[in-house]
């Protein structure tokens, strides 16, 4: 599976996800740091990546209804250090084989994850 990591998402998680066979890259690699939500997830249809992001305005499905994308996570995690983000992220892996993820957007918790059409 493909990804791109925003750039509020550690770097680290992008080598968590290759670990396991993932297509992974970041927001930084590309040198979009900065650049608009809409203009992320345009290069993230263009490039088929899913997105994951902490950015809560991704959550919105009216604004950007999964059914146009490859795929939006959104982290919606209390704590959002390093270490909670890469925690959150490792927590995720386990469930991306057996769940689709285009057209999908998945509420990442601490507790749960919610996946929305």
């Amino acid at each position: 599976m493909k990804f791109k990591l925003d750039e509020n998402i550690p770097v680290e998680a992008a080598a968590l996800l290759r670990e396991v066979g993932h297509d992974a890259v970041t927001v930084l690699d590309q040198n979009m740091g900065g650049k608009a939500d809409e203009i992320v997830i345009e290069v993230c249809s263009q490039e088929q990546r899913a997105l994951i992001t902490l950015d809560l305005d991704f959550s919105d499905i009216k604004t950007y209804p999964p059914s146009s994308y490859h795929g939006i996570f959104v982290l919606r995690i209390k704590q959002q250090s390093r270490s909670k983000v890469l925690e959150a992220i490792a927590k995720l892996i386990p469930y991306l084989p057996s769940e689709p993820i285009e057209k999908q957007l998945w509420i990442v918790e601490e507790d749960k994850i919610r996946i929305r059409e």
